[in-house]
């Protein structure tokens, strides 16, 4: 799995210098080239240095795609020779037409101490100056080096200027040296686990799934190893082969003395208790089952009543909102196809990071708790690449969260869906393959297809068929939402054409429909993008229209100067707003304090725990819009699209129309797994003030239209229609 998405593989990117950073305002040029600068990535990309956009002196850096899009990168590096808590990485970035990707600032502490490029809060589109930062923990007493510089993914152009690292709020030539001796990492198992399984069977899969479950509870719960003082990954390790040789009476022993040489557990004096009225309270019950002996019950009763309390090396909660921030996890990137023990490490990594931080780990179709015992032998019995990446992907689909997919670290599963794409782009309208859109211009005749043909057969095999067959390998809340995605690769392929049947008025045809690479056509996700077009417009009869899809911030004063007298607004989020707009623009269509959501979030001092928090406040504007909104939602409307339509939701004249949305709100929390793979979850709860879910469910439209084939053959948006009829009546 090497990583296409760029999360991790920056490990390759440093450059030595001397023990202050310099030229990070990009003043100093050694013959057209940045004097203490490094770049990698794609070579589709240019790095140069710009004197037409800048934020001060006379030069910054700028980073372009010319070529196939992937991405790149400039580096810094400086040895981490610094005392403190906090490291901080402040720039200034400026973009244009950035889009299938993002930019941002990326900030590492080695030996993966920790790691942030923005990946979940990038820049996209087209934006002017504006500050960015990165904070992290610096782990002094462990950090070898720091490394930080931007990047650039996708389509467009980025600047970057004005770079500062801070620690503890100081300039580095404030920053005390660090005087005491750096702990040298454990690096006894990075090239394989060294671990031999036997033969699974139910009695193996039994003890491992206890083993699992003890390893997780530890790891959040045991005062030494939630204070970072083992190696975590690599103790499993060490106790797997005792653990593994020893009789099945006597591997619950293995368990207590491991535990044993952990250290004692000190008594707790202020543990924080579980809330009475917790949301979710903690999953302990398998502690109780028949598989956990009297003996080591005890023990992890012990730990349970004396765990952990405040700062964990593996998990904290993001300032503000308070998803989780699962932090120190290595990647092992370089083995694409780990070994069974790494294979094992990345099942119990992951399953216990649902058991305790995902909130919505009561909404999955399977119990949890039945899952870990699932997914052993598919794990371990992987025989390749592909089925380690599928066993991954498959496992992530069963927690039902369409943020929840294998982002990064797929390469096989990608190669596979082809490196070919066809010229149209299709969608599931009626339950059908139909063709929604050309994406270059020139298809449009040359083909000989139109808008509206449905294919049924795609190189003889029935569309009904090859969907059944491969929805099982894309994660999502629900299952329009997993449509959506399986339709954007349906008809990719390895080869140069495909032979399909299609359907028109009745008559079936076929043809050979070439493919092409992807940098040869103007692809676009879900929707076509529009990064230079208005976001507001008139339509018939004093009826305004706005899109989020490219809205921006200064977009909100003129909407509201324009419409403020129109007889409706129709609110367009059949896509990703381009600009975070719930209360800028929620506020102009209430006349009082309005709740509309409140959240759940999780607890380090109990691990498991989620309580519910009050509702979130939108402020009314001076003057209340008093026509009519109708807002306009889909599969498409995912996560910030959700909670912007609830925000628009509490208005006093909203009216919702589409169909039921992805299903999956919330700040989202990147989860990092050996094989370089990494995957994310919806890190909050999202409801509404009465309590009524939006996981999975989605925003349900009080008036529910969907397109049909008849009306994309006749080029209408009956969606539209539908909020104009609703305006006018």
């Amino acid at each position: 799995m090497k990583h296409y998405f760029i999360l991790f593989s920056l490990l390759i990117a440093q450059i030595a210098f001397a023990q202050k950073p310099q030229n990070l305002d990009f003043e100093l040029i050694e013959v057209d080239k940045f004097t203490a600068l490094s770049s990698f990535g794609s070579n589709e990309y240019t790095v140069s240095i710009d004197s037409t956009h800048v934020k001060s002196g006379k030069y910054s850096a700028r980073i372009e795609q010319n070529g196939k899009t992937n991405y790149k990168a400039i580096s810094f590096g400086i040895p981490a020779n610094y005392q403190g808590s906090k490291i901080k990485l402040t720039g200034f970035i400026k973009t244009e037409g950035v889009d299938a990707g993002y930019a941002g600032l990326w900030l590492r502490v080695d030996p993966q101490l920790g790691f942030d490029n923005m990946a979940n809060r990038g820049i996209r589109k087209t934006t002017d100056w504006a500050e960015y930062e990165i904070e992290m923990d610096l782990q002094s007493n462990r950090a070898e080096r720091i490394v930080f510089g931007a990047l650039l993914s996708g389509t467009g152009k980025m600047w970057v200027d004005d770079l500062k690292i801070t620690i503890d709020g100081l300039e580095l030539d404030q920053v005390p040296e660090r005087t005491e001796p750096v702990i040298k990492p454990d690096t006894t198992f990075i090239k394989g686990s060294k671990v031999v399984f036997p033969e699974l069977d139910k009695r193996f899969i039994s003890d491992l799934d206890l083993l699992g479950r003890v390893w997780g509870f530890l790891k959040y719960h045991h005062p030494t190893v939630a204070g970072g003082n083992y190696h975590w990954d690599f103790e499993l390790f060490r106790v797997l082969p005792k653990y593994l040789e020893a009789k099945k009476k006597d591997r619950q022993q293995v368990l207590t003395d491991w535990i044993d040489q952990l250290g004692e557990v000190p008594p707790c004096e202020d543990c924080e208790q579980v809330s009475d009225d917790a949301f979710l309270k903690p999953d302990h019950k398998w502690m109780s089952s028949s598989m956990v002996g009297k003996a080591l019950k005890q023990k992890l009763e012990h730990i349970l009543e004396n765990r952990h309390q405040g700062p964990n090396f593996y998990i904290k909660l993001y300032p503000g909102v308070r998803n989780p921030e699962f932090r120190n996890e290595d990647t092992y990137e370089n083995m694409t196809y780990p070994d069974k023990g790494f294979r094992l490490l990345t099942l119990y990594r992951y399953w216990n990071m649902i058991h305790y931080f995902f909130p919505y780990r009561h909404l999955t179709d399977k119990n949890w708790n039945d899952v870990l015992a699932e997914y052993i032998p598919k794990f371990i019995n992987a025989k390749n690449e592909y089925e380690f990446e599928e066993a991954t992907i498959q496992i992530i689909g069963d927690v039902k969260d369409t943020h929840a997919n294998l982002w990064g670290g797929k390469d096989v599963i990608e190669n596979r869906r082809g490196t070919h794409y066809p010229p149209v782009h299709v969608n599931f309208v009626e339950d059908q393959l139909v063709i929604v859109d050309f994406y270059n211009e020139e298809h449009r005749e040359s083909l000989g297809l139109k808008i509206g043909d449905v294919i049924t057969h795609i190189n003889g095999q029935q569309v009904t068929d090859m969907v059944r067959e491969r929805q099982k390998n894309y994660p999502a809340s629900n299952q329009p939402t997993r449509m959506r995605d399986v339709a954007l690769n349906m008809l990719r392929s390895n080869q140069a054409k495909s032979t399909i049947t299609y359907n028109r008025g009745g008559s079936e045809m076929e043809m050979e429909l070439p493919l092409f690479l992807r940098q040869d056509l103007k692809i676009y996700g879900w929707y076509r993008p529009d990064p230079d077009g208005k976001s507001f417009r008139w339509l018939e009869d004093n009826i305004g229209y706005v899109t989020l899809k490219n809205i921006k911030a200064e977009d909100i004063p003129q909407i509201k100067e324009q419409f403020g007298d129109a007889r409706g607004i129709v609110i367009d989020i059949r896509n990703y707003p381009s600009t975070f707009v719930p209360f800028s623009l929620g506020g102009f269509f209430i006349n009082e304090p309005t709740g509309f959501a409140k959240f759940t979030r999780g607890s380090i001092n109990n691990p498991g725990e989620f309580r519910m928090g009050q509702p979130v406040q939108m402020q009314p504007d001076q003057d209340m819009f008093k026509g009519k909104v109708v807002v306009l939602v889909n599969e498409i409307s995912q996560s910030q699209a959700e909670y912007t339509t609830m925000a628009f939701q509490a208005g006093m004249n909203t009216t919702v129309v589409g169909s039921t949305t992805a299903g999956a709100d919330g700040n989202i929390s990147r989860i990092l797994l050996p094989g370089g793979m990494s995957t994310m979850i919806s890190g909050i709860g999202v409801y509404y003030p009465d309590g009524r879910e939006t996981q999975r469910i989605g925003i349900v439209p009080d008036v529910e239209v969907r397109p049909t084939i008849k009306g994309i053959r006749e080029g209408r948006d009956e969606l539209l229609e539908k909020a104009i009829e609703i305006i006018k009546n």
